[in-house]
């Protein structure tokens, strides 16, 4: 187990570059196999879900547009409560599949906020992938099709999520170190 510090706290190990990767071409396959013969469009939510979205891409065989959205609800280490669309969507839905691409799903309000917006456009079908799910933070009820990993509601920042802007970059996925809870 290593252990990382990002800002003031540290993290350790939860999830190896190994096991992250080896789900996601899992997660792949299952959307292979529900996508055959379809095109669907792929969003991811940025900025955590940069590096998801791309390896989930790269092991999808299916025909398949990806766009990104920016949506945010985190301020350090709490959800503010507040959802904020920074840069918005510019394809049309309209009787296309969707999968929804994102980092982590806790609280579930991002979501909760966001997937009106997009049902009002009528596509075809409207499904989540998302690498981490926290069961145990949920509030707002979601229909999560695709899941990576269910994990405890502790802070994990690494390939893709952050701690203040930090931690994005590293390759596994750390857990906030009981000693700085």
């Amino acid at each position: 187990m290593s252990l990382v510090t990002v800002h003031d706290k540290t993290f350790c190990t939860y999830l190896t570059e190994k096991d992250i990767q080896a789900r996601i071409v899992q997660m792949a396959e299952a959307i292979n196999k529900d996508y055959q013969g379809k095109k669907p469009l792929f969003i991811g939510i940025l900025n955590g879900a940069f590096m998801f979205a791309s390896d989930l891409f790269k092991h999808l065989t299916i025909e398949a547009e990806i766009t990104f959205i920016k949506l945010a609800s985190y301020k350090g280490m709490k959800s503010t409560g507040n959802v904020v669309t920074s840069i918005g969507l510019d394809h049309d839905l309209y009787g296309r599949d969707v999968v929804i691409i994102e980092d982590i799903i806790d609280t579930g309000k991002t979501l909760h906020k966001f997937l009106p917006q997009l049902d009002h456009q009528q596509p075809a079908s409207l499904k989540i992938a998302v690498l981490l799910h926290k069961p145990e933070a949920l509030q707002h009820p979601l229909n999560i099709d695709y899941v990576g990993f269910s994990i405890p509601n502790k802070f994990v920042v690494g390939f893709g999520l952050d701690y203040n802007g930090l931690g994005r970059n590293l390759k596994e996925i750390y857990q906030l170190d009981g000693n700085n809870e």
